[in-house]
């Protein structure tokens, strides 16, 4: 299923997740003028290591400056490897994170986005400690705001694409079953990596199951509580929060 667009109108522009998908689109611009062998720097950089944040040998036979591995923890979710990486996210972004935003409000966003974020890099990065390839997008802080959005907007309807031998089809399902759907898929395709990672490598799974169960858990710490009079036919029970229709 390939996401379209959802239904869910919001009160305020989302001036961070805009600023967010811009500075991404600058970067990535800057990435392509870069010569193939100061790209790779850049991303060795920039992007991730785990080896470089857990193992002190390795960052001291690199020669790694002791701030850099932290300020890598953030500027890895503004690096992508390719359109169709810079496309997907950004997409995903454009959809879920505006009415999140909206909800939040733009600095609790922002410190949302970038806490998420790097907690599931983190939870990548426990379970390949060792590594010394870089990790490098934004899809571990959109996962989170993909949680936050299930909890918060679960009964949302989501138009998808559904390619069936090459026939587009279109549906509305509600965000619970997507959001649901989607997070299974990065379960189950994360433990398949642990024993098949020829198969099912590439990817930073435990990174986007990390960043959903986080943006699930401590979004309510920082939403704005609507009044208790309020209803919301898209949240749970059908009650208290989460949406202004306009």
């Amino acid at each position: 299923m390939i996401p379209l667009q959802d239904i869910l109108p919001r009160r305020n522009p989302p001036v961070i997740t805009w600023s967010i998908i811009l500075v991404n689109i600058l970067i990535f611009f800057y990435e392509l003028l870069l010569p193939f062998s100061e790209r790779e720097v850049f991303f060795r950089t920039w992007g991730f290591v785990p080896a470089k944040f857990f193992n002190d040998y390795f960052e001291i036979l690199l020669g790694v400056p002791w701030y850099q591995k932290y300020l890598a923890s953030i500027t890895h979710l503004f690096i992508h490897g390719g359109w169709l990486h810079l496309i997907g996210n950004m997409w995903t972004l454009w959809i879920f994170g505006d009415n999140v935003e909206d909800r939040l409000g733009p600095f609790k966003f922002l410190f949302f986005y970038l806490g998420c974020g790097f907690l599931a890099t983190l939870t990548h990065a426990f379970i390949y400690s060792d590594s010394v390839i870089p990790v490098v997008g934004a899809s571990g802080a959109i996962s989170a705001v993909m949680g936050a959005y299930f909890m918060m907007y679960p009964f949302s309807r989501i138009l998808v694409l559904i390619p069936i031998f090459f026939v587009p089809l279109f549906f509305e399902v509600p965000a619970f079953l997507y959001l649901g759907y989607w997070f299974l898929i990065q379960f189950y395709s994360g433990l398949f990596s642990l024993v098949l990672p020829e198969s099912f490598g590439g990817i930073a799974w435990f990174a986007h199951i990390g960043g959903f169960t986080y943006g699930a858990l401590l979004y309510r710490f920082l939403y704005k509580r609507r009044p208790r009079f309020y209803k919301d036919e898209y949240s749970f029970f059908g009650s208290l929060f989460d949406l202004d229709k306009k």
